[in-house]
């Protein structure tokens, strides 16, 4: 049985029932199955799972929520560290850190679904589920009130530039691959270069067709929206691939 952020009326309602209830611990009951918790940790992090030893701070969490409701969605373990050992957490305090990193340092707010487990030693872990968002992109409170969406990759989040803000904001295109043969000069120069080359960056493809910046950003756009090009984020930057 998994547990929706909001509301949770229906797990105020059944939880009384069980031996030991505690009204103020909704959270303190096993939802899910140990055998589901052994597999997801036997995958180990990668883009849709993150372990988590314990929250603390709502504001820094909030990237990931971004990072996975931008992207494919993902789920965080939290009471498990990063070698995938169970070390266990309070559920309950847990869930109002994530609850509240998802209301109050997110914009639009991210719903998620949580679930508990409990293992062979009577460790609690938490599981939220954060799907794929429809309100794409979900941006995040840094420091001084700055604003900023973030992507997952692999097993890391990245910042998003102002060329995947956008193309998050336009992902599903009315019409794919739409007025191809009406390439102009720089279009056909960014096919070119990504057909002799592995990729580019979007300063790079500025410079060489002689652009602004925000003339760059566009295309690039287009192109992600097309499924000509996809972008992939590092430390270094976010660069594109012809597909």
């Amino acid at each position: 049985m998994c547990n929706y952020a909001w509301p949770i009326t229906t797990r105020k309602l059944l939880l009384p029932y069980m031996q030991g209830f505690n009204p103020n611990r909704w959270l303190d009951y096993s939802t899910g199955d140990t055998d589901e918790l052994f597999d997801s940790i036997e995958e180990g992090e990668h883009q849709e799972q993150d372990f988590k030893f314990r929250i603390d701070s709502s504001q820094k969490i909030a990237k990931t929520l971004c990072a996975f409701a931008n992207t494919d969605g993902g789920k965080l373990l939290i009471g498990v560290k990063d070698n995938g050992r169970v070390s266990g957490i309070d559920p309950e305090e847990e869930y109002f850190m994530i609850e509240g990193a998802a209301t109050l340092y997110c914009k639009p707010p991210i719903p998620f679904k949580s679930k508990v487990y409990q293992n062979t030693e009577k460790k609690l872990v938490l599981e939220i589920e954060v799907p794929t968002s429809k309100e794409k992109p979900h941006l995040c409170k840094l420091e001084e009130d700055r604003w900023r969406a973030y992507i997952r990759q692999k097993d890391e989040n990245f910042e998003a530039n102002r060329v995947i803000l956008n193309y998050l904001k336009h992902q599903s295109p009315t019409s794919k691959r739409k007025n191809l043969i009406a390439y102009g000069p720089e279009e056909r120069l960014l096919f070119d270069y990504l057909s002799a080359n592995e990729s580019i960056s979007l300063s790079k493809f500025s410079r060489l067709a002689k652009i602004s910046i925000y003339e760059a950003e566009r295309i690039l756009i287009l192109f992600l929206q097309w499924e000509i090009i996809t972008f992939k984020a590092s430390d270094k930057g976010i660069r594109f691939f012809l597909l």
